[in-house]
């Protein structure tokens, strides 16, 4: 039976999906975190999806693998990630992009249709009917970027440290960032994490209390609102570079920090409606492994009613297999 894989690669976890070119699921396993620019760079990252393929019990290259991955931004790392996963013989034909890329066919089969992905990071991807791509390089501020949740966490433990030594507004981040680390005081989080005794990567656990604490404080509701408004202003981007301001065009929102309802959600929506009126909001409800398995089908030209089964199944319950 020829197979396609679906790959997609984040921060946090790693899906992968093998799927008949009839859109029948084979096997559904996730992994852990692979972005390409953590020590472990293209050759770790293409580990991982090697372990996952293992684990998924696929005993022959696949026709086709569509491998969505968080860190691959520009050229060159797409490139490296082609090269390492392109040795490791896990399909005939290897096809890299970024991640958010796997949001976007997830969430919308509109030809004209952009995608912003608010997770630990943020992105945007777009296309349009005829056939243009929007991308960015999205390395953080370098190249003007702001946002997600470990920007987020950041910035609460900076207006927490002001407040407590007077040069900030009492915020009630203070002890949101205190009592989530279990140290005394903001101060000393800043001290841990500016040492290293305390992740940097562990910042991001701090977005789900400050987008609480937006409804009764000022300061994380200001929060927030910065980051709404940076998530709309993606969206205008990608959509005013593919010519999409003027005519309705599906703009998709994803990652761990755009999942339903809730203070930021709302923020975005009035956000779009002031930048991008004509644009059409969608939650994905599909994960984004599915969108990097619909890819593949894709490229080997399965018909539409392999989609279909694919995503009947999504409907019900598929679920991955945890990989430790």
């Amino acid at each position: 039976m020829d197979v396609v894989l679906g790959v997609d690669g984040g921060n946090s976890k790693t899906e992968l999906l093998v799927v008949s070119v009839e859109g029948r699921p084979v096997a559904y396993v996730r992994g852990p975190g692979s972005n390409a620019h953590a020590p472990g760079g293209a050759e770790g990252c293409a580990d991982v999806v090697a372990e996952l393929v293992e684990r998924a019990g696929l005993s022959a290259p696949a026709a086709h693998g569509s491998f969505f991955l968080c860190g691959a931004d520009v050229p060159a790392d797409v490139a490296a990630l082609t090269a390492a996963l392109q040795t490791r013989r896990l399909a005939r034909r290897v096809e890299v992009d970024n991640d958010t890329f796997a949001l976007l066919r997830a969430g919308s089969d509109a030809a004209d249709a952009v995608a912003v992905v608010c997770g630990s990071g943020i992105n945007s991807v777009g296309r349009n009917a005829a056939g243009r791509i929007a991308r960015y390089p999205a390395l953080g501020w370098e190249t003007g970027d702001w946002g997600g949740a470990d920007a987020l966490g950041r910035e609460a433990v900076f207006h927490a440290a002001r407040a407590e030594d007077g040069r900030g507004r009492p915020t009630a981040l203070a002890e949101l960032v205190s009592t989530h680390f279990d140290l005394a005081s903001a101060a000393a989080a800043g001290e841990e994490l500016h040492y290293g005794r305390l992740a940097q990567a562990r910042l991001g656990e701090l977005a789900p209390g400050v987008v609480a604490a937006a409804a009764e404080d000022a300061v994380a509701a200001g929060l927030v609102l910065r980051l709404a408004d940076e998530i709309a202003l993606l969206a205008w981007k990608a959509l005013r570079d593919l010519d999409l301001l003027e005519r309705p065009a599906d703009v998709v929102l994803g990652g761990g920090m755009l999942h339903g309802d809730g203070p930021l959600h709302d923020a975005v929506l009035a956000g779009l409606t002031h930048h991008a009126p004509h644009a059409r909001p969608v939650v994905a409800s599909a994960p984004p492994v599915i969108g990097a398995a619909l890819a593949a089908l894709d490229a080997v030209g399965a018909p539409a009613a392999a989609e279909a089964r694919l995503r009947a199944a999504v409907g019900a319950a598929l679920a991955p297999e945890p990989v430790s």
